[in-house]
């Protein structure tokens, strides 16, 4: 027998913000608990779920993968250059992120473009040295449409969505999603208040202490 514990992102962000004591460890949003036999009982094995390979582009056009992000933790986001309504808040907070652990050989920064026809990657290139970010600890990534829904939904518990209607042409939320080392997610914050990204960068610090 197999049971899946999924917390959305929403549900995390509710849970957190109730509790008032620092957890010394953190939870995670993803698990499964399966059932093996051993010496003829049956007992519980908890398996966690991780973020699968993938393989992208980033702002310089080189060719990205799970492997760059061996050995880290790391903070994913979705959005587009074009955005006029939450990206330009999402990312401004998530400058102070970035600021924060710049030079950090544990901590890296992944942001995926949902306008994967506007979005080339010389375009996000341009968009990552007006918010002057340097170098490769905040990668700018590119893929398919197909590639970057998936991961997005699938993996992330992010929804993203092509719509004519929304400002923009795309609806998308704008969580700030937490994973750990061993690529499982550990945490999903509200990237536009600042209060929820204060929370990231303690619960960052926590992380990095595992």
């Amino acid at each position: 027998m197999k049971y899946t514990i999924i917390y959305s992102a929403a549900s995390f962000i509710l849970m957190t913000a109730g509790c008032k004591d620092k957890p010394e460890k953190l939870p995670f949003l993803q698990m499964e608990i399966t059932t093996k036999e051993v010496g003829g009982k049956s007992i519980p094995d908890t398996t966690f779920r991780t973020i699968p390979a993938f393989k992208l582009f980033n702002q310089d056009s080189v060719v990205i993968t799970e492997k760059d992000f061996e050995g880290k933790i790391y903070v994913a986001d979705f959005f587009f250059t074009s955005c006029p309504s939450i990206c330009p808040v999402m990312h401004r907070n998530l400058m102070r992120v970035y600021q924060k652990y710049k030079g950090n050989p544990e901590v890296k920064l992944a942001s995926h473009t949902i306008d994967v026809k506007y979005d080339t990657p010389s375009r996000m290139k341009s968009y990552a040295n007006k918010l002057g970010v340097k170098g490769d600890q905040w990668e700018y990534l590119w893929g398919t449409r197909d590639e970057i829904y998936a991961l997005a939904e699938r993996n992330y518990l992010v929804a993203v969505q092509q719509d004519n209607k929304a400002p923009g042409g795309f609806v998308h939320q704008g969580y700030l999603v937490l994973v750990d080392k061993q690529k499982r997610i550990r945490g999903a914050y509200d990237g536009t208040l600042e209060k929820d990204v204060e929370q990231l960068m303690v619960d960052m610090d926590i992380l990095l202490k595992e």
